[in-house]
This record gives structure tokens, sequence and C-alpha cells, in this order.
């Protein structure tokens, strides 16, 4: 699919053929259009916090790119003949205050009577050309910067199940609603030469990624990754989701360490609007951290191949 002419423009710079978060498209005047979209079914039980968290995640493609956010197109999918429809009105009014806190515009969109509830965005953001940032230049010797903690996979799996902690998920929903807008102006302010961000295909599975496209290797400290509260010990009662399980069977070849897998799970959970990874030249990383509160410093990257987690 990926050599086929409609995926090939001279003016589109970054395509499918990458696993980037974004399209980026040559405007011809020193500007880029950077389109995304990203739709999901519940991760929670409140309407109008499914709705901020689906528009956080979807704007958090553009912000990994290093552009900003212009406009949005909406898509609901909503079983009519079971849910209410002022619940559907409390999930589009949860995303259309995350998107006005980003500046974005919200000009049209689609809905449709669908079995299970469906929501998300296309969103289309601008960047200059030489500001935009994709998953393929980081370099041996950058360091890696993981801008928000891990374990929103197990959480919202408890919540599923009824059994998280009420504090843990409002912690967690917070989260999740958050843009990654602070991180994405810092990408372009403190030289970052790649970054992606961590949902679906947990951390290791999108470092993963940015190594095979960088043409590097990663060595991850396990101490210095943030991880919620509460995490472990939900995980100690069987919070696994099956596409975590499936994240661990995609990388298992590429990983190596010497800690036992349960220790590990954190760093392959499936995340829901995760944090920004991003990899830094060295002698920038604590002007970085300076800049984005609550990020860390989790590892390095390396010549080779591969994931050590240390």
């Amino acid at each position: 699919m990926k050599h086929h002419a409609a995926v090939s423009h001279p003016d589109l710079l970054v395509g499918i053929g990458t696993g980037d978060d974004a399209g980026v498209y040559s405007l011809g005047d020193g500007r880029a259009l950077v389109q995304t979209v990203d739709i999901f079914t519940p991760v929670v039980d409140s309407p109008r916090d499914w709705g901020r968290i689906a528009a956080a995640n979807a704007l958090s493609d553009i912000y990994a790119m290093g552009a900003t956010p212009l406009t949005a197109l909406q898509f609901l999918a909503w079983p009519r003949d079971t849910l209410p429809f002022s619940a559907a009105t409390e999930v589009i009014e949860g995303g259309m205050d995350v998107m006005s806190a980003a500046g974005c515009t919200v000009v049209g969109g689609h809905t449709i009577d669908g079995p299970e509830p469906t929501y998300g965005f296309a969103v289309t953001g601008t960047a200059a050309l030489e500001e935009v940032v994709s998953n393929s230049g980081a370099g041996d010797g950058d360091e890696l910067i993981l801008t928000k903690p891990l374990g929103m996979g197990v959480i919202t799996t408890a919540i599923k199940r009824g059994t998280c902690p009420p504090a843990l998920a409002e912690r967690a929903i917070d989260i999740m609603a958050t843009l990654n807008d602070v991180a994405g102006r810092a990408l372009r302010e403190h030289g970052a030469t790649a970054a992606t961000d961590v949902t679906g295909f947990g951390l290791l599975g999108h470092l993963l990624e940015m190594c095979r496209e960088s043409g590097t290797s990663a060595v991850v400290e396990l101490g210095s990754v943030p991880v919620m509260e509460g995490v472990a010990e939900l995980l100690a009662t069987g919070m696994w989701a099956g596409g975590s399980q499936r994240n661990l069977e995609a990388i298992r070849d590429d990983l190596t360490t010497h800690h036992d897998i349960e220790a590990v799970k954190p760093l392959i959970d499936a995340q829901t609007s995760g944090g920004l990874l991003i990899s830094v030249p060295s002698i920038r990383v604590q002007q970085f951290l300076d800049a984005v509160p609550g990020s860390a410093r989790i590892g390095e990257l390396a010549s080779g191949k591969g994931i050590r987690v240390a």
C-alpha cells in the first residue's frame, strides 16, 4: 500500500511509510500542513471525560510533529437505540472544551448510528518546514525524555472492570486529558531530534519504531521511567489488557533485559493519550526538563539495533 500512487507526491514529506504520528505536506512557501486522525471507543465511564481524552489524544499527534493545531473535524458513532443522546452531547462538549483550550477550531464533522460508541477527530496543524520533527531523526548519543507517566492502559482496564480506586482513576483522567502542547513547543525550542507520542504500542513499541526509523538502538533505565503510583498493585491483580500482551509479543525479539518481565510491563502497557517520547542532544536535556514540568530523562540512544531495559 505504501507504494500506491495515492500515497506518493513530491510535496508529501512524511507519509504512511514511516509509522510517524502524522502526515506532513509541503505548501511550497516554507510551511507544511500536518494532518492526523484518531478515533476510539470509551476508556472511562464519564462521557464528558471520554470526549476530553479523545480530543487531547488526537491533538497529541500534531504536537509530536512540532506543529500547531489549526482545525479539526469531529467524528461520532452512536447507538441511538441503546444510549441517550444526552450522553452523546456530553461527549461532544468534552471534546469541544479541549479543542477550545488548544486554540483549534472545529470546522465540522460527521455522525452515524453505530453499534458501539466511537469518537475522535481528524486534526490539521501547521509548522514551518524546518521545525517539523519526525520519528526518524534521532542519533547515537541522544538522550530520551518522556513527558507523562505510564500506566494508563492498566488503569483504564481496571476502570472498565470496576476495580480502580477512585482517586487513581481521577488522576489518570486528568493526565490523559492534559494537552501535550507545552512539550510540543519545547521540541522546537530545545533542539529535539525526533519525537513520537506514546499511545497504543506502549513506550517500548513506539521507541522501537523510533529506533528502526533512525537506525539506532536504545537503553532505557527502568528506575528512571515515571509510572503512576498504584499501577504495580493493579498489575498484580491481573489488570493487563490484551493489547498490551500483543505489544509484548511484537517487541519480544528486539528486547533484552535482566529484569523480570512483570517489572517491565508498565513500559509495554498500551497507553491512551500518553506523553511525548523525545530524543534530545545531551547538552539540551536539562533545558528541556526545565521547560516541561513532569518530564523525565529515561535513557539514551546508541548504535546498533533493539532495546535494552537496564
